[in-house]
């Protein structure tokens, strides 16, 4: 593959998994994203222990991290507020959480630091990768701090210590050690380049080992590097007829996969691009209205119901939910499930172009004020995509 210049301008696609220790309602570990206007930033924190206790120091420490990297501080200060906040445990004489950071900027410059958590697993061109690093001693701590530049397709795997213990005492003497891990994601990325279904993947591999009964918080933070991927989604006729035909020159002008929502706003599409609209006969799922197609266009799907099933899919991923079953629904043949399959695995930035006409079959006689259930849908959906991850803009008419 030929290697990008500085000028490269990446994105990122993140997903996490997390077991709790078995008979634990909260995990001990934490993952949190943040965008900043050049970079994005993956933080994994893992809390000493199980339960409550675990979680209120994960928490802590990525919170701390994450305001902190924010703000620009360097990872020295960092480091030194939180060995000053989370104190040595008296007992094991280790602090009460550990961490991973990495920062992939969109020049495609990398930075990763990592303190007591299992090494990252960095998958480069079909082969696991080793980084040298820089060894820093901050506060008594001993943190690697390794730079790098990225390409396109590079995957990383950040991981709490629960991840290497998987076995422990059940399938293995001493649990999957780091290269077995390691050469495991290597076989899955093999059969997918999706963050969020190598996530899953790993996390069963390591929830059967446990035999279904963790015996610690288990955490994967999923990194691919990847291109900037834009989905423009229509839906719902514009308030003025007469602006029919600017929506769709606004829809149609910019680049990425293009999408109409709404059997009203497929007319439009077609009447305006001069264009024939041909309905599928393949009903796959009944609950779903068949989908339809225009020439130019990547996806048309009926309205309301189909992005309200859409919208199911991708609350049920933004909430953990997503396993080996939810990724079959995924991939079926539906109008709902190719939708929500675009913006959680092809998607970095969402454009939504959306029509304010009220449609008089949308509307609930119980509500004492104009409700369109499709505007309910839409502003539920840029919330839902926002929390993923996905740069949303949303234009009116």
């Amino acid at each position: 593959m030929k290697k990008k210049e500085s000028s490269m301008n990446v994105s990122v696609d993140v997903a996490w998994k997390s077991l709790n220790k078995h008979g634990e309602e909260l995990c001990g570990d934490k993952v949190e994203v943040l965008k900043t206007g050049d970079s994005e930033i993956v933080i994994l924190a893992d809390g000493m222990g199980s339960g409550v206790k675990a979680n209120i120091l994960a928490t802590l420490t990525s919170k701390i991290l994450a305001t902190m990297y924010l703000e620009g501080a360097p990872i020295e200060a960092c480091v030194e507020t939180i060995a000053k906040t989370l104190p040595v445990c008296k007992v094991r004489e280790v602090a009460y959480a550990t961490f991973s950071i990495l920062q992939i900027f969109h020049n495609g410059d990398a930075y990763l630091v990592e303190f007591d958590n299992p090494s990252c697993v960095f998958v480069r061109d079909g082969k696991v990768v080793d980084y040298p690093y820089e060894e820093r001693v901050i506060e008594d701590k001993v943190i690697h701090l390794y730079r790098f530049k990225v390409q396109l397709n590079d995957c990383f795997v950040l991981m709490s210590d629960g991840v290497i213990y998987a076995g422990v005492g059940e399938l293995l003497n001493f649990g999957w050690t780091w290269d077995s891990m390691a050469e495991y994601t290597l076989k899955c990325t093999k059969e997918t380049l999706s963050a969020s279904r190598l996530a899953a993947m790993l996390s069963k591999a390591c929830d059967d080992l446990y035999g279904q009964k963790p015996g610690d918080d288990t955490t994967v933070a999923v990194t691919r590097v990847i291109e900037r991927r834009i989905v423009n989604l229509f839906t719902g006729p514009p308030t003025q007829k007469e602006d029919d035909e600017r929506v769709v020159k606004d829809f149609m002008r910019g680049e990425g996969r293009k999408v109409v929502c709404g059997g009203t706003s497929a007319n439009i599409v077609a009447r305006i691009l001069h264009k024939d609209i041909v309905t599928s006969l393949n009903y796959a799922d009944p609950n779903v209205p068949p989908t339809a197609s225009i020439d130019g266009l990547d996806l048309v799907t009926e309205g309301v119901l189909t992005l309200g099933k859409a919208l199911n899919l991708l609350r049920r991923y933004e909430q953990d939910e997503f396993d080996e079953a939810f990724f079959d629904e995924l991939d079926a043949e539906n109008g709902a499930a190719k939708l929500a399959k675009l913006i959680i695995e092809e998607c970095t930035e969402l454009n939504m172009f959306v029509g304010k006409a009220v449609n008089t079959a949308h509307q609930n006689s119980n509500l004492p004020f104009d409700l369109s259930i499709r505007m309910n849908l839409v502003d539920q959906l840029k919330e839902c995509a926002e929390h993923i991850g996905k740069n949303v803009n949303v234009k009116y008419y």
